[in-house]
């Protein structure tokens, strides 16, 4: 008994999944990248990410004959301004992102990417006035117990995640509004970033105390590649995200910090206690509440 071949969607949808999955798998391997880094200051890091994407999404861009799609977003005077906000969201994103992962916080920085679909569901209600079903408040109300936990038990709020998930909502919730593609919109908002990152090392050269050509061959290279790892795993996720159910990407979402905090653990040996698991186990909680939620949901 032979079986039918494959169609055309199944086959899309399959190179869908492939690509939203390794976009995923590489976020998730990302402090593995950025722990050697770590002799250079976080916002220097940041910086070259920002130069180096730039130049390569243009690049790109340009051999696919898309820049008009950069042309039209810069032209618009509310495009314009949501990508500048968006820009500066993806940048203090970046940059805690950085500094967390080479100061051996990579735990946090998981964490804040475990609260990070969570934060994007609050943000809907509260900016977009979207609504919450059961599910999705019972899910809110074990998150917020978990963070509640973290800061009693440490005496302080567990900033790294809340600003890494803030950000990142933010950015998301900014992207939603503007009608740009994944990788014309990183490339207008590096653009509007370049002039201050291009400002800033140029300042280091003059002054002799930037990283590039001073710190070694490895440093030299990771901080030219940076560009690619930034655009990369984004491009992926963009071609995958088209061509495979939301509810699918509300899954493969937590490759990325789940690796992050096997990485912290296990390879880094960044301490986690009984206590601070706890509080783990509530946002983990919260986050099988709200797939399993859009999980049933889609399949209705």
């Amino acid at each position: 008994m032979s079986s039918s071949p494959p169609t055309a969607a199944s086959s899309t949808a399959g190179s869908g999944l492939a690509a939203a999955i390794t976009a995923f798998l590489l976020w998730g391997v990302f402090p593995l990248y950025l722990k050697p880094l770590a002799p250079v200051p976080a916002v220097e890091i940041m910086a070259h990410r920002i130069v180096w994407c730039c130049l390569l999404v243009f690049t790109w861009l340009a051999v696919r004959g898309e820049l008009g799609a950069v042309r039209a977003a810069l032209a618009d005077p509310v495009s314009r301004l949501r990508l500048a906000a968006s820009a500066l969201m993806i940048s203090l994103n970046w940059l805690i992102y950085v500094w967390a992962v080479t100061n051996e916080h990579v735990v946090d920085a998981s964490l804040g990417y475990f609260i990070n679909p969570l934060l994007s569901v609050v943000l809907g209600v509260v900016v977009l006035h979207e609504r919450l079903n059961r599910a999705q408040m019972v899910a809110v109300g074990f998150a917020a117990a978990g963070v509640l936990y973290l800061t009693v038990v440490a005496g302080r709020p567990p900033w790294i995640a809340l600003v890494l998930a803030a950000s990142f909502g933010m950015y998301g919730l900014l992207r939603k509004v503007v009608a740009v593609e994944a990788v014309p919109g990183l490339a207008t908002e590096t653009l509007l970033l370049l002039p201050f990152a291009a400002a800033f090392l140029g300042w280091l050269e003059m002054h002799g105390t930037g990283a590039l050509g001073r710190t070694g061959p490895t440093i030299d290279a990771l901080l030219l590649g940076s560009g690619l790892v930034t655009a990369l795993p984004l491009a992926l996720f963009a071609y995958g995200a088209r061509r495979i159910p939301l509810s699918t990407v509300g899954i493969v979402q937590y490759i990325g910090p789940t690796l992050q905090f096997l990485i912290g653990v296990l390879v880094f040996r960044e301490p986690f206690t009984a206590t601070r698991a706890v509080g783990f186990v509530l946002i983990w909680t919260a986050l099988g509440i709200y797939a399993a939620d859009g999980l049933w949901r889609r399949r209705r």
